[in-house]
């Protein structure tokens, strides 16, 4: 099992900043992706960025330029730095990860933090 506990999020002005911290607990041989995604009320949860372990990055459109992600592997942590928020940005924040259990078994499988709140507004 691995636990997904993320950290940060709150309130911010329109144009402001805020970061979020998630960390990898429990048993596990490799974390081959981390990331965040983010939903809002009546709509899909979607990606917003991920970092892979060899440190390739992906993100969404809208956060491109605004906001980036960083991954430290030997601490299992990732965290993703946004800057000139928009009111659109508000959302519940979630914390993921595609993870290999073991190095012998090649199956993934997909944990989730509880989500993080964001709110963007004046």
């Amino acid at each position: 099992q691995v636990q997904l506990v993320e950290s940060g999020g709150g309130l911010a002005q329109p144009g402001g900043s805020l970061r979020l911290s998630c960390v990898a607990s429990g048993s596990f041989f490799r974390l081959n992706y981390m990331g965040w995604y983010r939903q809002v009320p009546g709509k899909q949860r979607e990606l917003v960025a991920r970092i892979s372990i060899g440190g390739s990055t992906a993100y969404a459109d809208s956060v491109k330029g605004r906001f980036t992600i960083s991954g430290d592997n030997a601490k299992n942590t990732v965290t993703l730095q946004m800057n000139s928020l928009k009111p659109e940005d508000t959302a519940v924040y979630y914390c993921h990860s595609v993870v290999m259990a073991s190095r012998w078994i090649s199956r993934t499988d997909d944990y989730w933090g509880q989500g993080t709140q964001v709110t963007v507004s004046s």
